[in-house]
């Protein structure tokens, strides 16, 4: 019979208790988590800090909004939440807006609809 477990010097391997909680947060992701935050709030809207992380989502919004859709698309779904007896029910409007000018237009709209 070949015995086909991995021998524990005490430094790792299967057993009880070994590795990282379930449940338990890598830290290695937390720390790059709260790095990439504070990169953007340190940069802000105009490279200096200005408005802070909100700052930097707006031009985020603006000059890159695939980007910044992605990244909506991975908070919404984190911050929505509806009651056991009537779920939330999503409309999502998707517009391809085709030349620069129109861009803008929607951009500055969307802005003044924030304010």
């Amino acid at each position: 019979m070949i015995n086909n477990r991995r021998q524990s010097n005490g430094r790792g391997g299967r057993r009880d208790g070994a590795g990282r909680p379930k449940g338990s947060p890598n830290k290695t992701t937390a720390l790059l988590k709260e790095a990439i935050l504070t990169a953007a709030e340190l940069t802000g809207n105009d490279g200096q800090g200005k408005d802070g992380l909100i700052g930097y989502c707006r031009r985020l919004a603006a000059t890159e909004p695939r980007a910044f859709a992605s990244l909506l698309g991975r908070v919404l779904p984190l911050q929505l939440s509806g009651d056991a007896g009537s779920p939330l029910k999503q409309d999502v409007q998707i517009r391809i807006i085709s030349s620069k000018e129109q861009r803008d237009a929607a951009v500055a709209a969307a802005m003044r609809a924030d304010m």
